[in-house]
């Protein structure tokens, strides 16, 4: 009998909200391919009441250099504020361990490159956390559209459109470039437009248009775009935090059927619905009801899949160029919405202002106004 795969050291770093209720419970889901060894708090009352919420032995540090020297993990999970994530996750993969870090990723596109290089020169890899993509829901639609099953791609509508109030932006690094590297653009809608990206593909030209309506703050509290992809399907992008009825929606009109899928913070399989175009006899549309496992949208299911990857030694999904594709989106939507030309995707490179700050030194956006 082959032996059983190791359990995976992991550490945590920032103990809020996302990190104890999220990530805590993927690992408790993996509990039989992980082990929490270490949590990295710069709050010690934090820390401690994090360290009684895990059980177990799970030792408790103030540095994440400090922590990473002495625990050497395997894996490390980062929960902080945006700001922090680039130099977090290079210090990371520097110590040899993989990385999954909150979205964003990083603040620009300058800074995913310097993940990338940190990935090139130590052979460890760090995704972002995109956890609509991995439900089995997300999963079947990605392989009807991809097969060509459904058709051509013609017509898609991406829209996040939540509500966060004056006291959501009282915390002090929201709403602010230098913290959170942008609006609902960067911070809400990129799960939803990430897995547009998912199930369409390679994006080729953005349009867009962004505003302040509602909340005082550095940055957007609505953008909206419209978007061109390689294989000729065009889309509506709509984010935004201004909007009393919360929902998250993607519908895909392909040449054999629509593909909607309608929700809030996370989808299952009954989330999906699937209408046949008039032509298409009913026989055929068996294939396209969900598939009977349901895994719900999660860090559970994102955790399990880049677990696979650890331990097949491959890239992890929602890494790499994949996950860059996504930065450059939001990118793109800024260039677009603060210029008002189209943004063409390869078009943001090192010496342009939109690759190094989502404002783009924009005199109308940038904190100096």
């Amino acid at each position: 009998m082959s032996a059983q795969p190791r359990r995976l050291r992991v550490a945590v770093v920032g103990t809020g909200g996302i990190v104890s209720g999220s990530h805590l419970t993927a690992l408790r889901a993996h509990a039989d391919r992980t082990e929490l060894v270490a949590a990295v708090e710069i709050d010690p009352d934090r820390l401690e009441a994090f360290r009684g919420l895990a059980g177990g032995h799970v030792a408790g540090y103030t540095d994440l250099g400090g922590m990473l020297d002495a625990e050497r993990p395997d894996l490390v999970l980062i929960g902080t504020p945006p700001s922090l994530h680039r130099d977090q996750t290079v210090a990371a993969l520097k110590s040899g361990a993989w990385v999954l870090c909150e979205k964003p990723l990083c603040l620009s596109l300058a800074e995913y490159d310097d993940i990338a290089a940190a990935e090139q020169a130590s052979g460890a890899y760090a995704s972002a956390v995109f956890q609509h993509r991995y439900g089995s829901g997300a999963v079947h639609a990605r392989e009807l559209i991809t097969s060509g099953e459904l058709g051509a791609p013609l017509v898609a509508h991406c829209q996040t459109t939540w509500h966060r109030d004056s006291e959501y932006y009282a915390v002090p690094w929201r709403g602010r470039w230098a913290t959170e590297g942008g609006g609902p653009t960067m911070g809400h809608g990129i799960h939803q437009y990430d897995l547009l990206l998912h199930l369409l593909g390679e994006w080729t030209e953005v349009r867009a248009m962004a505003s302040r309506l509602v909340h005082d703050t550095e940055s957007e509290d609505v953008s909206t775009a419209l978007v061109r992809f390689a294989n000729g399907a065009l889309a509506t992008v709509v984010n935004s935090v201004v909007s009393p009825h919360e929902v998250s929606r993607i519908r895909i009109d392909c040449a054999n059927a629509t593909v909607e899928l309608t929700h809030l913070y996370g989808h299952s399989n009954d989330d999906w619905v699937y209408t046949a175009a008039p032509h298409i006899p009913a026989q055929r549309t068996a294939s396209w009801r969900t598939p009977a496992a349901d895994v719900p949208s999660s860090h559970a299911a994102q955790l399990g899949a880049l677990l696979d990857a650890y331990e097949a030694g491959v890239r992890p999904p929602g890494s790499g160029t994949d996950a860059r594709s996504t930065m450059e989106f939001a990118a793109a939507l800024y260039k677009a919405a603060f210029t008002g030309a189209p943004v063409h995707a390869g078009e943001i490179v090192e010496g342009d202002p939109y690759y190094t700050a989502m404002h783009g030194n924009h005199p109308d956006w940038s904190p100096a106004r």
